[in-house]
C-alpha cells in the first residue's frame, strides 16, 4: 500500500496538532534548516540524528545498539522534531511520529547544499553535527549524495508505505516548497 501522501497545505494545518515530526532527505536538502525552522515556529525540540545518536568525536560510528538505544529514548519523549534519514532506524522512530516530512529535491540542489556547507564549516563541526566531526567533503560521500535516489530513496519509501495507515507524509521538492509550508503556519519569524 503506497504510503499517505499530503499536499503543503494539508501540512501546514496539520503541523499546528503535531508533537512528533520526523524530516528525512538527502544529505545537503536542507532537512536540518528545515527542522531548526519547524522546531523554533511549533516550540519543539530540534534532534539531529547526526549530533545526538549516530556520530562520536573522530567521526567514529556509534555502535549499533547504543544507537538503537538512544533512538528508543528520544522517541519516547513526548515531544520533539527529528531529521535524518537512515532507513534502518525507521522501523523504530516512524510508530511515534505525527507526520513525515520527505525532502527530495534534484540531486544538484543536494549536491550544491553539501558543498556550499563544506565550504562554510570548513575545518570544523557544523551545529547539527557532533562535536570533534569537522565538516568534510569526500568523493564517497559526493557518490552517495549522487545516487541517493536511487540507492536511499527505495528503501525510505518501504519504510513509509509500512506504516501508511498512520502516518501522513509531505514531500517537498524543492526549497519554495519548504518556504510555502513556513508560511502556510504564519507566525514568520
Amino acid at each position: 500500500m503506497p504510503a499517505r501522501y499530503i499536499d503543503v497545505e494539508t501540512a501546514a494545518r496539520l503541523l499546528l496538532g503535531c508533537k512528533r515530526l520526523l524530516v528525512l532527505g538527502c544529505s545537503g536538502s536542507g532537512k536540518s534548516t528545515l527542522s531548526r525552522k519547524l522546531g523554533e515556529r511549533l516550540d519543539l525540540p530540534h534532534i539531529s540524528m547526526d549530533r545526538e545518536v549516530f556520530w562520536l568525536p573522530g567521526w567514529q560510528q556509534r555502535p549499533r545498539d547504543e544507537m538503537l538505544e538512544r533512538i528508543t529514548e528520544i522517541v519516547a519523549r513526548p515531544r520533539w522534531i527529528m531529521d535524518g534519514t537512515n532507513p534502518r532506524t525507521l522501523p523504530v522512530r516512524l510508530p511515534r511520529t505525527d507526520l513525515v516530512i520527505w525532502m527530495r529535491p534534484p540531486r544538484l540542489v543536494s549536491l550544491y547544499g553539501v558543498l556550499s556547507r563544506g565550504i562554510r564549516y570548513r575545518g570544523r563541526s557544523r551545529p547539527e553535527m557532533a562535536d570533534g566531526c569537522p565538516e568534510r567533503v569526500t568523493l564517497e560521500f559526493l557518490r552517495y549524495v549522487w545516487n541517493f535516489e536511487q540507492h536511499s530513496a527505495p528503501q525510505v519509501d518501504a519504510q513509509l508505505a509500512a506504516f501508511s495507515w498512520e502516518i501522513p507524509v509531505l514531500t517537498l521538492r524543492s526549497h519554495a516548497d519548504a518556504a510555502r509550508l513556513l508560511a502556510g503556519l504564519g507566525n514568520d519569524r
